[in-house]
């Protein structure tokens, strides 16, 4: 067994969920082999591309990925894979975690401007809160429209690079 592959136990806890191969034409890649390709790209970080040969194809799976997100699929494996975990006792609907991650971003795309140009876009802040819904695997954020007000007084630069010295 390689890294990232699952079990013939967990494979039989959600093997039902996927859908059958289709009766006619070439014979499709086991839906086993492509979930844990799918799992070895999301686990490794690797691009598609880089996925070894064991598991066929890297557009096979990309393409049989995409089709599983479409049409729930994915949703199906789990939503029933959070409740046995309910079922079973392992998860507390009381604790949230939060990714707080940071993506540093060019000038230009923090509304800055690019060097040389000659005005920067007008900027609008937002300000997002939870929308109010059942426990689930995933969020949804509803964003309102909240201007601040200017921190600088009007015709004056903020920039310390501009004021004489």
């Amino acid at each position: 067994m390689h890294r990232y592959e699952l079990t013939d136990e967990q494979w039989e806890a959600i093997a039902p969920l996927f859908p059958p191969p289709a009766a006619t034409g070439r014979p499709a890649t086991p839906a086993r082999t492509v979930l844990c390709a799918i799992f070895w790209v999301l686990r490794s970080g690797a691009p598609w591309r880089d996925l070894p040969e064991r598991y066929g194809p890297w557009q096979t799976i990309y393409h049989r990925f995409n089709a599983w997100r479409k049409d729930g699929t994915i949703d199906r494996v789990l939503e029933a894979l959070q409740i046995r975990l309910d079922k079973d006792g392992y998860i507390d609907w009381d604790l949230w975690c939060v990714d707080g991650s940071c993506v540093r971003v060019t000038r230009a795309a923090a509304g800055a401007g690019k060097r040389g140009a000659t005005a920067s876009p007008r900027t609008t802040r937002w300000a997002a809160r939870v929308a109010d819904s059942a426990a689930s695997s995933t969020w949804s954020l509803t964003v309102r429209a909240c201007p601040s007000p200017r921190t600088s007084r009007p015709g004056k630069s903020t920039n310390r690079r501009s004021s004489k010295r």
